[in-house]
């Protein structure tokens, strides 16, 4: 199989803190790789090394078959970047941020007028192009960041968490940017704290924490790794919700949750369903709702994670975006890097 991204035993130590610590990860040609994991786990760490800003300590990694410690200008040539927060020129208009990208990877002044043109219209803001950034709402921001990562047609697209911040409608437009780059043959590095997102978008996952991988697979393949179901019921009149509950905790040993006259119960065995049922019937407790579902990806995450370790997470996340100075990226001439 061939890997568009692969990173093997990758290390990370910012002083005593180690921020990755024997990372692997790949992520197949032409596919969305989400990596998820708490905020301080190693995401944008990874993100850094792998985009060539940051040298790692241990490990391999390489992009598109180049290694990105020894052929870094290579990996930059191939590769596209946006970030967490929009990196464009506001008093610029959306035209110019795009055709100044396009001039630093060396196209002729007519050439880069053309190529904002096109990517202004493919990103749905040719309405917009001669206007200022600053006039920009955040959904147009990350519109306009995006097309400017795109200048050099990567091959390969790093997204940290391109979508904290904006409203749904901007989100969903977003996500069918992504779709449509990776129908077209680009591969995708995604880094989200939306499970949802991660949801409608990742062919695979993999799930960081302390800097390692701790879980991989399709979001299909991690929800049936969770044993646990979420039995979620209704009394049809909610005078009948204590006795419900009381029901159902005599039976599973477990209080129920709830909320809108619904009660949720995590289960692992599959034949208690229709046990509380027929005590219900039994009670005269008619029921508008009794259904099996399997675990949310969101459910999914939080059994791996869980809240430990989070001041170590925290004392990562700050040393890798502030407290150490990113090795210094190649000119713009060298890559779609910005």
């Amino acid at each position: 199989m061939t890997y568009a991204i692969e990173t093997e035993g990758l290390v990370k130590r910012f002083g005593e803190v180690t921020a990755l610590s024997g990372l692997d990860l790949e992520a197949r040609e032409g596919t969305v790789l989400g990596v998820l994991g708490p905020n301080g786990a190693g995401k944008t760490t990874a993100v850094r090394i792998l985009a060539s800003l940051m040298s790692p300590d241990g490990g391999t990694a390489r992009v598109c078959g180049y290694d990105v410690a020894r052929e870094p200008h290579e990996v930059r040539r191939v590769i596209g970047l946006t970030g967490q927060y929009a990196a464009i020129d506001e008093q610029l208009t959306g035209a110019q941020n795009i055709a100044l990208v396009a001039r630093l990877l060396g196209l002729k002044r007519a050439a880069a007028r053309q190529r904002a043109a096109e990517l202004l219209e493919r990103f749905g803001l040719s309405h917009a192009g001669d206007r200022k950034a600053t006039t920009y709402s955040g959904g147009m921001r990350r519109r306009l960041d995006l097309a400017v990562s795109l200048v050099g047609e990567p091959s390969v697209l790093f997204l940290d968490e391109p979508t904290t911040g904006l409203d749904p409608e901007s989100r969903n437009e977003l996500w069918d940017i992504v779709r449509r780059l990776v129908t077209n043959g680009s591969t995708v590095l995604l880094t989200t704290q939306y499970m949802d997102e991660a949801d409608q978008l990742a062919d695979d996952i993999v799930v960081i924490d302390g800097g390692t991988a701790i879980a991989k697979g399709t979001p299909e393949e991690l929800k049936a790794k969770t044993d646990r179901q979420t039995l979620e019921i209704q009394p049809a009149d909610a005078v009948h919700l204590d006795a419900t509950r009381r029901i159902v905790e005599e039976i599973s040993g477990i209080r129920p949750a709830g909320e809108g006259g619904t009660l949720r119960i995590q289960i692992n065995d599959t034949a208690l369903p229709s046990a509380v049922l027929r005590r219900l019937d039994e009670a005269g407790i008619e029921v508008t709702e009794l259904a099996l579902r399997r675990p949310s990806l969101d459910e999914v995450f939080l059994s791996l994670t869980g809240s430990k370790g989070r001041k170590e997470r925290d004392r990562v996340a700050e040393l890798a975006t502030a407290g150490t100075a990113p090795a210094a990226p190649a000119a713009p001439a060298e890559g779609s890097i910005r």
